[in-house]
């Protein structure tokens, strides 16, 4: 047997734990990876510990290498970063990324996990699910070289696909956000900011992450005629109005979902890996440290959670610091 590690687990709704779990020895194609690094995001994981996950989305929203299920006990996550312990030649000693859950080592198939090209940070990486969301939805709403574009919600998706539009030429970007502190991260991804009521209109393009009503509404308000908007807000078990009155049809204006579990329809013909790869050659560009606005110790994941969950911490991305020895 490898030895045991350890495993942030939600007992129950609102509260967490550190486990000791046992690793079985690697097989034939399989990989131990020693975790340096794990991200919590503001968004889906909160929720999740909060157990706002609806029964009819808890075989929707399992991650790849959840154990347990909703609402608890349960094993979850999706940002981790470490190093090959053992496995195949070709990955040995490689830092790699894997959609894997907060733990201090794990084993999985070498499939699962995918290099970070050298010129991205480990620390950064953790970015990696993110960043392949903001590239998954401009895949969905295909935005063209002049358009003037509002991310309505600068939480850690909004702020990713904001990153990815300022490098389109000829654009006119906007990141609008309730938050002025948001304006900060703003500058440094190289975009326009605004408080919703100084928002510009005439959008041909909004993205919508604030997972708010007000969000949603102030999205719709800012299209031109016939402009799209993508939504990307994911509510859970909350129910939304949504604004489709007054001049929703005379304006003809086009709303859309999109969502990371299915590659975009009009990139049919790219992979999962693919779009990952994708990710992470992005996370080469500095200003992307902008979203990672905290760090703790593994050990204080416990007491960390339901401050994130609760706003007492205010965070995009949160980093999860672990020992060098892998056992936090």
């Amino acid at each position: 047997m490898n030895g045991p590690a350890r495993a942030f687990w939600l007992s129950s709704p609102g509260h967490g734990e550190i486990r000791e779990v046992s690793l079985p020895d690697p097989g034939e194609g399989e990989v131990v990876v020693r975790t340096l690094y794990s991200g919590v995001s503001r968004g889906t994981e909160t929720l999740v510990f909060r157990g706002g996950v609806p029964v009819s989305q808890h075989a929707a929203m399992r991650a790849p290498f959840q154990e347990g299920d909703f609402p608890g006990p349960v094993k979850y996550g999706y940002l981790n970063v470490g190093v090959v312990e053992e496995g195949p030649e070709g990955l040995l000693g490689r830092t790699v990324f894997c959609l894997y859950p907060h733990q201090s080592r794990y084993v999985v198939p070498a499939s699962a996990v995918t290099p970070v090209p050298s010129g991205v940070p480990a620390e950064r990486a953790v970015l990696a699910g993110t960043v392949e969301t903001a590239v998954n939805a401009l895949w969905d709403a295909a935005p063209l070289i002049g358009d003037r574009i509002a991310v309505v919600g600068g939480g850690m998706v909004g702020c990713s696909v904001a990153a990815l539009l300022a490098r389109f030429p000829g654009v006119r970007v906007q990141l609008v956000d309730a938050d002025p502190a948001r304006a900060r991260v703003a500058e440094a991804l190289g975009v326009g900011f605004a408080l919703p009521g100084d928002a510009l209109g005439g959008c041909d393009l909004v993205v919508h992450a604030s997972a708010t009503e007000q969000g949603l509404t102030r999205a719709l308000e800012l299209l031109t005629a016939e402009g799209t908007m993508v939504e990307l807000s994911w509510y859970g078990d909350r129910r939304v109005a949504l604004p489709l009155g007054e001049a929703f049809h005379s304006r003809r204006l086009v709303i859309r979902s999109s969502q990371v579990g299915t590659v975009s329809p009009r990139r049919a013909g790219r992979t999962y890996a693919d779009r990952l790869a994708l990710a992470l050659d992005l996370l080469a560009d500095p200003a992307l440290d902008a979203l990672i606005t905290g760090e703790s110790p593994f050990e204080e994941l416990p007491e960390v959670m339901p401050r994130l969950a609760s706003g007492e911490i205010p965070a995009l991305c949160h980093r999860i610091r672990y020992g060098g020895d892998g056992q936090a």
